[in-house]
């Protein structure tokens, strides 16, 4: 019903057993009222995500669209150890730069 309400294409494909499910939203990035009505389905979904304590995060980890979400989720003292084990394996920000909000 959201994507009708928001005029969203977006085919939906999921894995049933256990939960997890892709929105594919089908986007014209030339169209601004276009895109800012799918960041507002992508934050809507997020955060129904983590109200029904879901994650925001795929089964492959955190994408650099999802990662603002992350810490609503996680809450602050999580992500500063996550930043923490971040800077002790990769001192010099050479893998992923600028991911765990390290830039």
């Amino acid at each position: 019903e959201k994507l009708a309400a928001d005029r969203i294409t977006a085919p939906i494909v999921g894995h049933v057993g256990d939960g997890n499910f892709h929105c594919l939203l089908l986007v014209d990035m030339d169209n601004p009222d276009e895109v800012h009505r799918a960041e507002g389905f992508v934050g809507w979904l997020n955060d129904l995500a983590i109200s029904m304590d879901g994650t925001c995060t795929g089964e492959h980890g955190i994408g650099q669209g999802k990662a603002k979400y992350l810490e609503r989720e996680l809450g602050p003292e999580a992500m500063v150890m996550m930043q923490a084990i971040k800077r002790g394996i990769d001192p010099l920000n050479i893998m992923n730069p600028g991911k765990m909000g390290l830039g």
